[in-house]
C-alpha cells in the first residue's frame, strides 16, 4: 500500500476518499485553489497545497511530487477522465489511481467505444457512428436509423449536447445546437445518431479489473431517475432486473472492460427499454469511480475505494466473481444547490446550519460557514441509506431525508422527499422522463405555509421582547383594556411579501397570515412554535436581516421582517423589481437608465454552475435604476434593475 496519496479534486469525493485513506493509514494529500482555501477537504488531509486550478496538470502533478504523495487519486470529474493527466501521472514517476491511459482514450470516445465493444459481442443501440459525418449527413443518417433518434457528443458526458429529435424538420436545428453545446463544453464538435430507445431505463454496473487479468462485476445500480440527463436517486439493485439479467449484462461489462485492458473501477452504463428488460444496450464506459458508488459499497459491503487503491498498487482483487453477493438494499439521493420552485435554479450561500441524519451515510464537503459559490458543480451532498429490501430502503431514505437540514443555501431536498413518494418510484416503475413529466406535481404546492410565516413574525417579536427592560420599546400593541393588533411584513425568497398580523407577545398571542382568520399561536426560544393546537420545532439562522427556518427538509429565506407602519403589503410588492434567481455573475446587461422598456424585454443575463438566465422586464415603463454592470458579482435577489412603470 501507498506511504502518501493526493487527492486532485475538492468537496464530497475527496472528503470520502480520505476517509479509506485514515483508515488504512494513508497519508492524505490534499489541492485547493484559492476560493477553496478554508474548505473541510483542506483542513481534514494531511498536508494541502495550493494550486491556480484543478484542471491544470503541471500544478497538480508539481504538487503531488512536493508533498512525496507516491500516487494520485483523480476523484471524479476534472482530471479523472483526462488521457494526458494519466499520463502525465506515469512520466513523473506518480501512480494514477485509475485505468490505463490507453483504455481513458477509447471510453472517452464513444464511436470508438461502441465499436470496440461491439467488436467483442457487446449489444449496442442501433445507430450511425463514422466520425467527420457532416450536418446533412447526420439529418441522412438520423432518418436511416429511424425516428426518434438521440444525437449525442462524441466526447464529454453528463448529457451536455443530447438532443432527442423526433420530427425530421427539427433535424437541422437540433444538430446545430448540438454541435454548438459539444464544442463548447467539450472542445470537440463531433457527433454521433443513435435510435432514442422508448421508455428508457438507465441501468449501470460496476466493474473491477487487476493488473493480474481478473475482472469481476459487482452488480447493478437503477440510474432512471433523471433530470435533464443529470441523475437524482441511485438505487442498487435495480428494481427491473432478475438474477438472469443481472448475469448476462454483468458479462457483457466484463468483456467491454477486458476488450480495452481495463484496470481499476469502472462503471458500463446501459440503456434498457421498459418494456423490453431483456434487450439491454451498451450506452458508454465512465473510466472512474461513480457518484453512486456507495449504494454498491453498502449492498456488498466492499470499500471500492480501497478497492482502487489496492489494485493501483499492483495487488489481485481478493475475491472471486463467485464470492461477490449482494444483500439488501441502498438508495442514493443527490442534495443538489438549486431551487425546485424557481425552475431548478442554481443556488448558493454561505451554509449558516447543517445537521445530517445519525442513521444515513452522509457523504458531504460541507459543514457550518462553507460558501457555496457558482463556480463547481451543484451537487453538495449526498444522503446514502440500506434496508433490508426496497420499501424499507425507500421508508429509511425518508426519514432520513426529513432530519437533513441546511440553512442559507436553498436545496432540493423537500423536493427529493416528494420524488421519493410518488406512486411511480415507490412501485418501481421508472424510465428516465420520469421526473420531467411529473415535474408539475412535484413542485406544486410549494408555497410558504403559514405556520412558517407566523413563526418568522413571532420570532422578531420574541427578539424585541428579550432585547431591552424598557416595555414601551415592544411593538405588541398593547392598549389600555386590550391589545390592538401589529403588522408585520414578511417577504419569502422569490415570493410576494405577505402581511402577518400579531395580536398580544410571542409567548400568547393571535396571529393573522395574509387574509386568513385570526389563530392562536406562541413561540418559545430557540425556535418551538404552537399554531393552531399544533406544536412543532424549526431549526432557525439569521443572516442579516433574513432568517431561515427549517424542517421536515424544508428550508424557508424570509426577507427582512419589516414592521408595517400602516396598510396592506401589497404597496410593497415592487412590482417593477428586478431581482437576481439566483447568485453569480452578470454576463450582460442588456439596457441603460432611463431606456423605455417592453414587458417581458430582456434586460440582464445571469451566469451560475455554467447555466444561464435572461431576467427580463416584469413591467412596461423607464428603466430608474440599473446597479449592476457587466462582470459584477450578485446574490440571490440582488436588484438588478428597477423600472417605473
Amino acid at each position: 500500500m501507498f506511504d502518501s496519496v493526493l487527492v486532485a479534486n475538492r468537496g464530497e469525493i475527496a472528503v470520502r476518499v480520505f476517509r479509506t485513506l485514515r483508515r488504512l493509514g494513508v497519508r492524505a494529500v490534499a489541492v485547493h485553489t484559492d476560493a477553496d482555501a478554508g474548505a473541510r477537504h483542506v483542513r481534514e488531509a494531511d498536508e494541502a497545497l495550493r494550486v491556480p486550478s484543478y484542471l491544470d496538470i503541471d500544478a497538480v502533478i508539481g504538487a503531488a511530487r512536493a508533498s512525496g504523495a507516491a500516487a494520485v487519486h483523480p476523484g471524479y470529474g476534472f482530471l479523472a477522465e483526462n488521457t494526458a493527466f494519466a499520463r502525465a501521472c506515469g512520466e513523473a514517476g506518480l501512480v494514477f489511481v485509475g485505468p490505463p491511459a490507453g483504455a481513458i482514450e477509447v471510453m472517452g470516445d464513444k464511436i470508438r467505444a461502441k465499436r470496440t465493444v461491439a467488436a467483442a459481442g457487446v449489444p449496442v443501440v442501433p445507430g450511425r457512428d463514422e466520425p467527420g459525418l457532416s450536418d446533412s449527413e447526420l439529418a441522412a443518417a438520423a432518418l436511416e436509423v429511424g425516428l426518434p433518434v438521440l444525437l449525442k457528443p462524441s466526447a464529454g458526458g453528463g448529457g451536455k449536447g443530447m438532443r432527442l429529435v423526433r420530427d425530421a424538420a427539427d433535424l437541422p436545428d437540433a444538430v446545430a445546437s448540438a454541435r454548438r453545446e459539444a464544442r463548447g463544453s467539450f472542445g470537440d464538435d463531433t457527433l454521433l445518431v443513435e435510435r432514442f430507445v422508448e421508455n428508457p431505463r438507465h441501468i449501470e454496473i460496476q466493474i473491477f479489473a487487476d493488473a493480474h487479468g481478473n475482472a469481476v462485476h459487482l452488480g447493478e445500480r437503477e440510474c432512471s431517475l433523471q433530470r435533464r440527463h443529470q441523475k437524482i436517486v441511485e438505487e442498487a439493485p435495480s428494481p427491473l432486473l432478475d438474477d438472469a439479467s443481472r448475469e448476462r449484462m454483468g458479462g457483457y461489462a466484463v468483456a467491454a472492460a477486458q476488450a480495452v485492458g481495463y484496470v481499476g473501477a469502472g462503471t458500463v452504463e446501459y440503456i434498457i427499454s421498459a418494456d423490453r428488460p431483456d434487450e439491454p444496450y451498451f450506452m458508454e464506459m465512465n473510466t472512474r469511480l461513480q457518484v453512486e458508488h456507495p449504494v454498491t459499497e453498502l449492498v456488498t459491503g466492499l470499500d471500492l475505494v480501497e478497492l482502487q487503491l489496492r489494485v493501483a498498487a499492483g495487488d489481485a482483487l481478493p475475491f472471486t466473481q463467485d464470492e461477490v453477493t449482494l444483500d439488501g438494499h441502498a438508495i442514493e439521493a443527490r442534495v443538489y444547490a438549486e431551487d425546485p420552485s424557481r425552475g431548478f435554479l442554481p443556488t448558493g450561500g454561505r451554509v449558516l446550519a447543517l445537521a445530517e441524519p445519525d442513521h444515513a451515510r452522509v457523504d458531504s464537503g460541507l459543514d457550518v460557514g462553507t460558501e457555496v459559490g457558482g463556480a463547481y458543480d451543484p451537487m453538495l451532498a449526498k444522503v446514502i441509506v440500506r434496508g433490508a429490501d426496497r420499501a424499507e430502503a425507500l421508508h429509511r431514505m425518508d426519514r432520513a431525508l426529513a432530519s437533513y437540514t441546511l440553512l442559507g443555501v436553498p436545496t432540493n431536498v423537500a423536493f427529493l422527499r416528494r420524488l421519493l413518494a410518488h406512486p411511480s418510484v415507490v412501485s418501481g416503475d421508472l424510465d428516465t422522463g420520469l421526473v420531467e413529466r411529473s415535474l408539475d406535481e412535484l413542485t406544486s404546492g410549494t408555497s410558504v405555509p403559514p405556520e412558517v410565516l407566523a413563526a418568522a413574525a413571532l420570532e422578531r417579536m420574541l427578539a424585541l421582547e428579550s432585547g431591552g427592560d424598557d416595555p414601551w420599546d415592544v411593538p405588541d400593541g398593547w392598549r389600555p383594556g386590550a391589545h390592538a393588533w401589529t403588522p408585520w411584513i414578511i417577504t419569502p425568497s422569490g415570493g410576494d411579501p405577505v402581511e402577518v398580523r400579531v395580536q398580544g407577545r410571542a409567548g400568547s398571542a393571535r396571529v393573522a397570515v395574509g387574509d386568513g382568520p385570526p389563530v392562536a399561536a406562541s413561540l418559545s426560544a430557540p425556535c418551538t412554535l404552537t399554531y393552531a393546537g399544533r406544536t412543532t420545532s424549526f431549526t432557525i439562522a439569521r443572516d442579516g436581516h433574513t432568517l431561515w427556518l427549517g424542517r421536515d427538509g424544508h428550508a424557508w429565506a424570509l426577507g427582512e421582517h419589516v414592521r408595517a407602519e400602516g396598510g396592506a403589503a401589497s404597496g410593497a410588492a415592487g412590482d417593477g423589481v428586478l431581482r437576481s434567481p439566483m447568485p453569480g455573475t452578470v454576463l450582460a446587461v442588456k439596457a441603460a437608465e432611463g431606456d423605455r422598456v417592453a414587458e417581458g424585454q430582456p434586460l440582464v443575463v445571469v451566469e451560475a454552475m455554467k447555466m444561464e438566465h435572461t431576467v427580463t422586464a416584469p413591467v412596461a415603463g423607464v428603466v430608474a435604476k440599473l446597479p449592476v454592470r457587466a462582470g459584477a458579482q450578485v446574490a440571490l435577489d440582488a436588484v438588478l434593475a428597477v423600472i417605473e412603470p
